[in-house]
């Protein structure tokens, strides 16, 4: 087949964007839903933390529980219990309040004409754009700080400033990385959490989980072995307790929860553009989303800090 000629790469270029348009650029329900399940599908934490898609910039959560006992010893027959003994459930609501955020892609027109050829070029675009826009946006789920110098940033508060009822900080670094940081960080949590502790999370850097992991790796045993000759990827446990690796999270930084604890809202109108730098030979393309950052519990999380100077 022969080369298509600039032009012609450029026109293609455009007519397939276009079909990722609708409504002034905004993606259809099912391009969105797609989209988003592609960002969250990425190797980040968004793919463990509880994504909520929000059909508008706002969204009420409704939470429900019930905190005091609900067993009391049976009284006489035909006889309720007394009210003091009945339980009540408590609730409240959380509110997901999105902030707008964007991503631009370059994509050279030799890219475009290979992939045009092949009939694949929406899927590129696809791709291009969830895998750069997740390891940012686990940036900001992570590191958010409203008073950040950062305008990118001080979108929102992240896991790491909401994480503050709980919280283990070494004030000198611990000489190793080892089990002890772990079960600190299990002890700081109230006991009614750990129920289901298989399910939770230490969520660290990959600075953290590979000297935990040369920690295990010295011990002369079989496991300690296979810390060396393995590939240990997403296989680091603590006291039962996954150890999952995050790009972005802080060196010195720990948080130990139940990833569906940490919510991000997408909302759903997700709008893609488009423009040419022609004397560049690139092709732009401008993605704008509106997204919010909550921990639904904030007692169910601890936050260890000081792990590194």
């Amino acid at each position: 087949m022969s080369r298509l000629s600039t032009k012609n790469i450029v026109e293609k270029a455009d007519i397939v964007v276009q079909n990722l348009k609708d409504d002034g650029g905004y993606l259809n329900p099912i391009q969105a839903n797609q989209f988003i399940r592609q960002l969250i599908d990425q190797p980040t934490i968004l793919n463990e933390a509880r994504v909520v898609t929000m059909n508008a910039p706002t969204m009420e959560i409704n939470k429900i529980g019930i905190a005091s006992r609900v067993l009391h010893a049976g009284p006489a027959e035909y006889n309720p219990l007394p009210a003091a003994s009945r339980s009540v459930p408590t609730t409240s609501k959380l509110m997901l309040d999105t902030r707008k955020i964007m991503a631009e892609t370059w994509i050279p027109y030799d890219v475009l004409e290979d992939n045009i050829e092949r009939d694949g070029l929406e899927a590129t675009i696809m791709s291009m754009l969830t895998e750069h826009a997740s390891l940012d946006l686990e940036e900001l789920l992570l590191k958010g700080d409203t008073a950040s110098s950062d305008p990118y940033l001080a979108l929102h508060d992240g896991v790491i400033k909401l994480a503050s009822v709980h919280t283990v900080n070494y004030t000198t670094p611990p000489t190793d990385i080892d089990y002890q940081i772990f079960k600190a960080g299990i002890q700081s949590l109230p006991s009614k959490y750990l129920r289901l502790r298989n399910k939770m999370r230490f969520y660290v850097s990959h600075f953290v989980e590979s000297e935990y992991a040369a920690s295990m790796a010295a011990r002369m045993t079989v496991l300690g072995d296979s810390r060396l000759t393995s590939d240990y990827s997403n296989g680091l446990q603590a006291f039962g307790v996954p150890i999952s690796p995050c790009s972005n999270m802080p060196n010195g930084t720990c948080i130990f929860t139940d990833p569906k604890n940490i919510i991000l809202g997408i909302q759903r109108k997700i709008q893609v553009e488009t423009d040419k730098d022609i004397r560049g030979q690139y092709f732009i393309i401008v993605l704008s989303m509106r997204v919010a950052i909550a921990i639904e519990e904030p007692d169910a999380v601890v936050k260890i800090t000081g792990l590194v100077s």
